[in-house]
């Protein structure tokens, strides 16, 4: 869920060069990674492709406030900065501002760019950590869920002129290209009851094929992430014995949940290059939806 310049789980995907998207709950599925799938007497492997506000001088502007809503869209979202305008929360928005912090740029007595990957690093880091104490639920029910975290910084220009604030907003991945509006409540979102039938991980068919897309599960759907399955923190990425070992795990939870245990189909996904290299140890066990779409 969480992480969107770096999607998932919950804490969403991301730099400046454009890793920057969700937090992560977490997983940009669109570019589909690893996925072992399978259904009875039959297994296919499928490869991914390839603290408070500071004070800010008269010429910098400053940070936006805490509970500020915006009308943002995941192109706006990709980029380090942002001039957006504020607009009432009473109406449609599609991000909303759940903290704001002050950027310290000295590191061992020396200044560092603002957009230097150990500044934006410790600001995504941040912002993923912040975001998930906002909204709430398990582990499990953010790196499920389509709530990621997205943030921002000042531009290079502000940031000469003394500008320090970071900004964490909150928003729900609708596609790859869209947001969904959100609620006028947020906090504790994902704590109440039933939270992943509507903010949960689905697709609109099973993963690797034809038109899959990923969606939220109160959209029409086939397919649903039902579980995350941990990784060997040593593993090599994609290595065939750990997918194996992935994939009896996804099967195991399909066979739980399966109405026929003669016909269960499963499919294990892997975390994206991306989320790998940034130290995700969780793909997602997909199963066919069981609710109505």
């Amino acid at each position: 869920m969480l992480g969107r310049r770096a999607r998932a789980s919950l804490m969403l995907r991301a730099d400046r060069s454009g890793g920057r998207l969700l937090a992560t709950i977490a997983i940009t599925l669109a570019a589909l990674v690893a996925m072992t799938g399978c259904s009875t007497g039959s297994v296919n492997t499928v490869a991914p492709p390839a603290g408070p506000q500071a004070p800010a001088t008269s010429s910098a502007p400053p940070a936006a406030p805490r509970g500020a809503c915006y009308e943002l869209d995941v192109a706006a979202a990709l980029r380090p900065t942002t001039a957006a305008p504020a607009v009432d929360c009473a109406r449609r928005h599609t991000a909303v501002t759940v903290s704001v912090g002050t950027i310290d740029p000295l590191r061992d007595g020396h200044l560092v760019a603002i957009d230097s990957a150990r500044i934006q690093e410790q600001i995504a880091r941040t912002c993923r950590q912040r975001v998930a104490a906002y909204i709430g639920g398990s582990v499990e029910t953010q790196r499920l869920s389509r709530l990621e975290a997205i943030w921002f910084s000042p531009s290079l220009a502000d940031a000469d002129r003394g500008a320090l604030w970071f900004r964490c907003d909150l928003v729900i991945s609708a596609s790859a290209s869209q947001f969904a509006p959100l609620p006028l409540r947020t906090r504790g979102l994902l704590s109440r009851p039933g939270a992943l039938n509507r903010y949960g991980t689905c697709g609109t068919t099973a993963p690797a094929t034809s038109g899959f897309m990923l969606v939220t599960c109160s959209s029409q759907h086939r397919w649903r992430a039902q579980a995350t399955i941990g990784l060997p923190p040593n593993a090599r990425y994609l290595a065939p014995k750990v997918s194996q070992l992935a994939s009896a795990r996804c099967r195991a939870v399909e066979a739980r949940m399966a109405p026929n245990a003669l016909h269960l189909q499963w499919t294990f996904a892997w975390p994206t290059r991306a989320q790998w290299t940034e130290g995700q140890r969780y793909g997602l066990c997909w199963t066919p939806s069981l609710g109505t779409s």
